[in-house]
């Protein structure tokens, strides 16, 4: 994947069954799981990542009662989307314009591998967004030391899309945009020439979030397909 400033590296869902959701996108995409993030359970979370090439799918399910997933579950009637991460290489830029807007910041870390920073909902909606800088830009702390050794590309190769449904869609485009600091044409926000955010109506009955995300497909054959899994839209490109 080449270099860009501004990348969406990691998509997050949320599931009430952790090792199903795991094992069904496992064989959807044919990928494997590379770590269990031990820190999620400072958010009454259990997890699994899998890596697509250098990109990262995680999957997160409440462990106990009262987490804000728990309520995202219900809220939005089952599984599905939850978090949308980005890797910035100016994220202090990033948290200068964040403050600017006036939007809240709801957890932030910072480490020498590792910074990252939540904001809330209800400023930026339609996911819980997460900025994110990562030091060396190749690695992801989040992933564990070895996700390396786990990538399979027999069948998607990166992330490079994200779709999210809202009755808003050019309001949080613009607002996604402005967080970001990139582009924003029409209801596309447009990250860096490999990946893009559609903001659309909702077309399935549920409330406003992450409708699905899109996947770089290593194959010809599989270009143009689509599955739905978890409670979102896999579309192969």
């Amino acid at each position: 994947m080449a270099h860009h400033p501004v990348r969406l590296r990691q998509v997050a869902l949320v599931a009430a069954d952790l090792d199903a959701s795991v094992d069904a996108l496992c064989a959807a995409m044919d990928v494997e799981r590379c770590f269990k993030d031990p820190g999620v359970g400072e958010f009454g979370l259990d997890n699994f990542l899998m890596p697509i090439g250098d990109t990262f799918l995680e999957v997160v399910s409440p462990m106990r009662e009262g987490t804000t997933a728990g309520r995202y579950i219900e809220r939005r009637g089952g599984d599905g989307g939850y978090m949308a991460i980005f890797q910035l290489d100016d994220l202090e830029a990033a948290r200068r314009r964040v403050a600017d807007a006036g939007i809240r910041v709801v957890w932030q870390h910072d480490s020498p591998a590792m910074s990252g920073t939540h904001l809330h909902p209800a400023d930026v909606a339609g996911a819980i967004v997460s900025l994110d800088h990562a030091q060396p830009v190749d690695d992801w702390k989040w992933a564990g030391p070895q996700w390396r050794q786990h990538v399979r590309t027999d069948k998607v190769l990166e992330i490079c899309g994200l779709e999210i449904q809202t009755e808003r869609p050019g309001e949080l485009a613009e607002t996604w945009a402005r967080v970001l600091g990139v582009a924003c044409e029409a209801h596309t926000v447009v990250v860096n020439p490999d990946q893009t955010i559609r903001f659309v109506a909702p077309d399935d009955g549920r409330p406003e979030g992450i409708r699905g995300f899109d996947v770089k497909a290593s194959k010809p054959e599989f270009v143009g397909t689509e599955i739905e899994v978890v409670g979102v839209r896999i579309r192969f490109c």
